[in-house]
């Protein structure tokens, strides 16, 4: 069987978890890493794997999977699918996903590739879970609870700002899909705490929700990848009421994150040109092996 060749584009938290990952699934191997920095101090981890600084400089590849800031997938994802190389990604601001689709569709189509966008766990599997739950309860409501627990996406924009040296933002549930940001930050020398509390609140990532920033020493000393979500929903099955439907996950954020992109990197080879968000991915183009099999497995 001809394996799928993946190149990883970035390489930080998420991106060292997706070449575990990949190096885990007998349907892949890897065709290289791309880093800001290409080989120049290349980890000892990736000896055996080719590490550039540019996707064009590897060869073969059938997907690259994005493991870089959302405000960033755009860009990659255009110049890969215009090479016709297929291109999966974590993008989070929900509110901006649909225009974010509607941009790579028709790059993807003239290309003859595929692109698969916001295919984390939120954005991502929760949403595949949010689809099933509101097909079994069509009439009802759902909340969406985070945490409590580290947001990598909310994390990196807040390392984006000016006097900003390190930073871990943790969502904390209130209920009924209400979140507060707990923004702790460590500053260079001279930055102001106030304009950059300011630059915080006033970014998308933050706006709607209710956020507090504090200054501390040192960001490492408070830093932990985990993360969780409860999702529910009261709704009506037909014409019964009181159905109400629960799911709990208590997560290690960025392996999750990785899982999920490997997953869909796989779906992408089974697709039709264009852009797909998860939820219109038949699952079971997310696993390996004998589609046969796995119905007389799963079903």
């Amino acid at each position: 069987m001809k394996k799928i060749r993946a190149a990883v584009v970035g390489y930080g938290n998420i991106g060292k978890y997706a070449i575990e990952a990949l190096e885990a699934s007998e349907d892949f191997e890897i065709a290289g890493v791309v880093r800001r920095n290409g080989a120049d101090n290349k980890p000892a981890e990736l000896a055996s794997y080719d590490v550039v600084k540019d996707i064009a400089e590897l060869k073969d590849v059938d997907v690259a999977i994005l493991a870089t800031p959302t405000r960033s997938c755009e860009e990659y994802a255009k110049k890969c699918l215009a090479m016709g190389i297929n291109t999966v990604d974590s993008y989070d601001i929900h509110t901006s996903i649909i225009d974010y689709r509607a941009s790579l569709m028709p790059v993807a189509k003239e290309n003859g590739s595929v692109a698969i966008i916001s295919a984390g766990w939120d954005p991502g599997s929760d949403s595949v879970v949010r689809t099933l739950m509101e097909s079994l309860a069509p009439k009802g409501l759902s909340y969406t609870n985070f945490g409590p627990g580290r947001s990598m996406g909310h994390s990196v924009c807040v390392r984006s700002k000016a006097g900003v040296k390190d930073a871990l933002s943790m969502t904390i549930p209130v209920g009924e899909g209400i979140h507060r940001r707990m923004v702790y930050v460590e500053l260079e020398e001279g930055a102001d705490l106030e304009e950059v509390t300011k630059a915080i609140k006033t970014d998308p990532y933050f706006a709607n929700d209710e956020t507090h920033v504090f200054q501390v020493e040192s960001v490492d000393a408070l830093n932990d990848v985990g993360h969780g979500v409860n999702l529910t929903r009261k709704g009506v099955s037909g014409k019964t009421h009181n159905q109400l439907f629960e799911f709990n996950m208590k997560i290690n954020n960025p392996a999750l994150t990785a899982q999920v992109l490997v997953n869909v990197a796989r779906a992408s080879m089974c697709q039709q040109p264009g852009c797909y968000t998860m939820i219109e991915i038949p699952v079971i183009d997310m696993l390996p092996g004998d589609r046969e099999s796995l119905i007389a497995h799963l079903v």
